[in-house]
């Protein structure tokens, strides 16, 4: 499962994102490290479900009339706070959470409402752009610390006449993510010495950067828009690539009242209808929620998800199913299961994500929209349904 992890500063408003994602009971609370030990739920990206495509709904748990939900793990971790690589506000403890994350969601308050370290301050008081920079730096910081403790038995392999950089480092850094491929990009891309003995701070720095920016990309999440100078989020989106603006008080307070049967809402979407009864109050508090969801198109807060899986970590959706006509499993369940792929994954690749055994015994595999057989090369495509014939089957 495709892990995302949530860092920022203390009382930024990571634990409310959370929260509101999983709908996991968590200390929320407006002071820092509210969160000491990270929280660990299971949130989901939305897409549209194949179902749209039949005469009538799948009927999975996962899929509201046909807006398919695909579970990932969504890690909360406690606040970070400047020189957090060496260890301030427990910071090394925190980081080291962030090592198994596919992508980040840097939660920043873009309301200016608490200061670098987390503290309340009036709204507009803190500049949100100082924000951006330090959860960069202080990652860059800790791979760079990992490298650097380590680095002596890469020198010491390197005396072995098979010595290989390229393994070495693999066997260095696979503990934050990085994959041989990783490490073979970055190490043609960087200027360095061939001998691990002649690498200075600076090579093992820069190494540690590229690998961060390759094994955790980032998104930005403007929280708290709903009160945040206008001004606040166009400097935002003119520092960063990927910017969301996000109400992550207003998503939780709709997923709520949908819990509740007040209104009909589903994670994503656009706006919503209040369906029961409801207090003045409460109906003004809707309202303001409505207007900000009509200036971004929604609360931000699965689109944050969303992008992060679909646009910025490049996967697709692919569903496979045991019956090509009906699009059922072997007990007539139609499109049971979504498996989140990386962009240019083929059936193979889909056999050995449903089960290594069904990899290991794959034959072919069929395109269910088309009922016919497919390349074992082809690369697949977002929605797509697929038969996987195994010996396994």
């Amino acid at each position: 499962m495709l892990s995302i992890a949530l860092a920022g500063k203390p009382n930024a408003g990571k634990s409310t994102f959370y929260q509101a994602a999983t709908m996991a009971e968590v200390d929320v609370g407006n002071y820092p490290f509210t969160t000491i030990d990270a929280n660990r739920g299971v949130t989901h990206v939305r897409t549209d479900c194949p179902c749209l495509d039949l005469q009538q709904r799948c009927g999975n748990e996962h899929c509201h009339d046909g807006k398919r939900y695909v579970p990932v793990e969504l890690l909360d971790v406690a606040g970070l706070v400047p020189g957090a690589h060496e260890g301030r506000g427990l910071g090394n403890q925190f980081l080291d959470e962030l090592s198994n994350a596919d992508v980040i969601l840097h939660v920043v308050d873009a309301a200016g409402a608490t200061d670098e370290e987390g503290e309340p301050v009036e709204v507009g008081e803190h500049d949100p752009l100082s924000d951006l920079d330090f959860i960069e730096t202080e990652l860059d910081l800790w791979l760079a610390s990992i490298v650097d403790r380590n680095w002596e038995s890469v020198e010491r392999a390197s005396r072995s006449p098979d010595f290989d950089l390229d393994e070495a480092l693999v066997d260095l850094l696979s503990g934050v993510g990085a994959s041989e491929l990783d490490v073979s990009r970055a190490l043609r891309e960087l200027d360095h010495p061939e001998d691990p003995l002649q690498w200075a701070d600076n090579h093992r720095e820069a190494l540690a950067e590229d690998i961060r920016q390759r094994t955790k990309p980032i998104v930005v999440v403007a929280n708290k828009a709903d009160i945040a100078p206008e001004e606040n989020l166009q400097r935002l989106r003119e520092a960063a690539d990927a910017v969301v603006p996000a109400t992550a008080d207003g998503e939780l307070a709709l997923r709520k009242a949908a819990e509740g049967g007040v209104i009909e809402y589903d994670p994503g979407d656009a706006d919503f209808e209040i369906v029961g009864d409801v207090s003045e109050q409460q109906q003004r508090g809707l309202e303001r929620i409505r207007e900000v969801m009509a200036e971004w198109g929604g609360t931000g807060i699965q689109e944050a998800l969303d992008y992060a899986v679909y646009d910025l970590l490049d996967h697709i959706t692919v569903y496979p199913v045991q019956d090509a006509t009906h699009w059922t499993d072997g007990q007539g369940n139609v499109l049971p299961d979504a498996f989140l792929l990386p962009s240019g994954s083929t059936p193979t690749d889909l056999a050995y994500a449903v089960h290594s055994d069904i990899g290991d015994g794959y034959l072919h595999a069929v395109d269910a929209r088309e009922d016919m057989r497919i390349s074992d090369e082809q690369a697949l495509e977002e929605g797509d349904v697929i038969k996987v014939v195994s010996t396994a089957n």
